[in-house]
């Protein structure tokens, strides 16, 4: 039999703290002062206010307390993290599916607390990622901005079905009903003109055309005062969400002033924007260093298929998983916005969707977009190029050449290896350059 040595503890003085909306409990294991080896713990529950917490913090720094491992509850973490983070402790923030009770013991918070603090001691699972303070406030505007923007549009989604309601067809004649001419023609309803004829004269530029058309669908037989006054109820809300919008759009333009830099290294990838920008940065910070490769983004961000096999047969469905809503949101409107231009990544995008369903193929064009980002953020000199509509005809060719060449010179009794001298020709290459 042969006697091996443990590994050393990943850390000699931990805290594992089991996170409630009340109270935290806290169990702390340090080094034993009979013999060499032996471990000491003590648990302890304190309020989660802030008076208890300093508290907390005071008792970790008696037992010279380093580390302090915690489960993701809600968002019940953030308090504890964000304190215990700013009195110096160094704190791990680990996912709750990641963290298994042991089976067959009871289920309490003290025994919780010890399995934390055991992670914690061991290493046993890597943290989540949680930015800094400077990101946290970032994220905190720009995901409030999202939830109200997404509120203005399921708004305006009411006031459509609203006026299908009272067979007012005006949606089928113009794109967007809440314009310069569509929001007149509403407003001059709201107030009581009932003639197609006058409110048709209202419409502006390109729509002067389609005045007969527009006669026809602004036929206000139905249209009673309480569509009326419900009209008049939702196209006020639209007005206070818009203005919110602006008011918290300043708000983020003056957070974002340290990383101008960044906002327009991204603005110029396809697709996105500056408030896409300024939503991704909000979410993953500009420190790539967190995320040592562009796979590792792609993952956390579930932007990667995920592919469980057993016996050399795949199981399931390869589905990325629940991942962050808020970037995942903000790259699905980007795939689709560059799905539509004359980019390197719409004729990716038209050439994948050939043969798979719409949204696979944006989510093949999001992780693209996510795998530049990681690229342009980790490199301040970098910016984005794009590599042409006729890229995948270009690389054809070469590759297609470079193996009639190989072929010849093997039928010759030579051996060829083939390794790119110009990134250029490297199929797998970034379209992000060096600036000059």
């Amino acid at each position: 039999m042969q006697e091996v040595e443990d590994e050393p503890l990943f850390a000699e003085r931990v805290a594992g703290i089991d996170i409630g909306k009340k109270s935290v409990m806290v169990t702390i294991r340090v080094p034993g002062d009979t013999r060499k080896g032996r471990r000491q713990q003590e648990t302890r529950e304190f309020r989660a206010t802030r008076a208890g917490l300093l508290e907390l913090a005071d008792w970790l720094r008696c037992w010279q307390v380093t580390k302090a491992g915690m489960e993701a509850t809600g968002d019940y973490w953030k308090p504890v993290y964000f304190l215990l983070e700013r009195e110096g402790f160094d704190c791990v923030l680990y996912h709750a599916s990641q963290v298994k009770a042991l089976p067959g013991r009871p289920k309490t918070d003290k025994l919780d607390s010890v399995w934390l603090a055991k992670i914690t001691e061991r290493g046993s699972l890597p943290g989540s990622f949680v930015p800094p303070e400077d990101i946290r406030r970032l994220r905190t505007c720009t995901r409030y901005r999202r939830h109200l923007t997404q509120a203005r549009t399921a708004e305006k989604a009411r006031c459509e079905k609203l006026l299908e309601d009272a067979h007012l067809k005006l949606s089928s004649m113009i794109s967007d009903i809440h314009g310069v001419s569509g929001r007149e023609m509403l407003t001059a309803i709201i107030a009581g003109q009932r003639n197609p004829k006058v409110l048709a004269q209202m419409a502006r530029t390109r729509m002067r055309g389609k005045i007969g058309q527009l006669e026809e669908a602004l036929d206000c037989s139905f249209f009673t005062e309480q569509h009326a006054f419900i009209l008049q109820m939702m196209l006020a809300n639209i007005d206070h969400l818009t203005a919110q919008i602006d008011e918290l759009s300043k708000k983020i333009n003056v957070l974002c002033e340290p990383y101008e830099r960044q906002i327009a290294q991204l603005d110029g990838v396809p697709g996105f924007g500056i408030i896409t920008a300024q939503d991704i940065i909000g979410e993953i910070g500009v420190d790539m260093s967190v995320f040592p490769t562009a796979g590792h983004l792609c993952s956390w961000a579930r932007q990667a298929p995920q592919v469980s096999s057993s016996a050399g047969k795949r199981k399931g469905k390869n589905a990325t998983g629940r991942g962050n809503p808020y970037i995942g949101g903000a790259l699905g409107e980007a795939a689709a916005n560059a799905g539509r231009t004359s980019t390197f990544l719409g004729t990716k995008y038209r050439r994948l969707v050939r043969h798979m369903p719409k949204k696979k193929a944006q989510g093949a064009i999001s992780r693209t977009q996510l795998v530049i980002t990681h690229a342009l953020l980790s490199d301040p000199e970098a910016e984005y190029t794009d590599l042409g509509t006729d890229y995948y005809e270009r690389r054809a060719n070469i590759r297609r050449e470079v193996r009639s060449h190989a072929r010849a010179i093997e039928r010759r009794g030579y051996k060829v290896i083939l390794e790119p001298i110009e990134p250029g020709l490297d199929p797998d290459i970034l379209p992000v350059t060096k600036a000059s």
